[in-house]
Formats: C-alpha cells, structure tokens, sequence
C-alpha cells in the first residue's frame, strides 16, 4: 500500500492540465484522429468533458470503481488499482500510469477502450456533451 501511495504522490507532481489546441496536436501526433473512426474534435470533446484536460483527475464512483486520468479510464474493467474488486484491468496497466505527463499510456488506453462494441459510447461525458453535437469548436483555430 505506502508503495501505491508513492507512486500517487509521484504522478500527481508530474500531472498536467492541457490547453485546448495543445492537447489537440498531442492527439493529433498520437494518432487520434480519424482513430476508430472519430475525429480528433470528439477527442478533445470528450476529454474535455471527462476531465477537463487534467491528466491528475480521478473520480470515485458509487459502486466502487474510479475514473483516472485526462479520459477518466475507469478501474473496473480497464486498469488496476488495487483497490476496485473484481477489476478487469484490460489495458493491462497500473491506474496510477493514468495520472502522469506521459499520455501515451492514457492514449493507448482509450484507443483500446473504443474498441469495445460500445466504441466511444464507453464515455458518459461523450455521449451527454459531444454525441450528434457540431464539434468543430474543439479544434477551431488550433494549427493542426
């Protein structure tokens, strides 16, 4: 448990909280766009929504699960915790990867996630704030 706590404390003081277009051209680089067949303004949507483009956000949930990171990948199926029993932790990750700088862990993870049947859907805050919405806002003026 202190070594789960450490590795807490070390990604909070590694976290960042994007700008809109900077976090746009990180997905961009990471190859995002058009990923799965949606376009990089529902990624910056949809994490925007999530997280407000905070790589330290968590979120505890009422059944026991936690949402973790810059797309609130949630602890019950996607990555371990240790804490969340019966976890899945599919993307084969510690969920405290979720909570750093290096997002290439939380992107790998996401494009894993939109491969479930559920695809994007997976994302509460995608379908409630981006889902059938004209999203060119999330890019425009970014120099992609």
């Amino acid at each position: 448990m202190k070594s789960l706590v450490f590795l807490l404390l070390v990604a909070l003081a590694q976290a960042k909280v994007y700008q809109r277009c900077e976090w746009a051209k990180v997905l961009k680089d990471h190859g995002m766009d058009g990923y799965h067949g949606y376009s990089l303004a529902n990624w910056v949507c949809l994490s925007k929504w999530e997280s407000g483009y905070n790589t330290q956000a968590t979120n505890h949930n009422t059944g026991g699960s936690t949402d973790y990171g810059i797309f609130q990948i949630n602890s019950r199926y996607w990555c371990e915790d240790y804490q969340t029993p019966g976890g899945r932790n599919v993307c084969n990750i510690l969920c405290s990867q979720l909570l750093t700088n290096d997002v290439s862990v939380a992107i790998t993870c996401a494009k894993r996630v939109v491969q479930d049947p559920n695809g994007i859907r997976a994302w509460v805050a995608w379908r409630n704030h981006c889902e059938n919405r004209d999203l060119s806002s999330y890019v425009a003026g970014c120099q992609l």
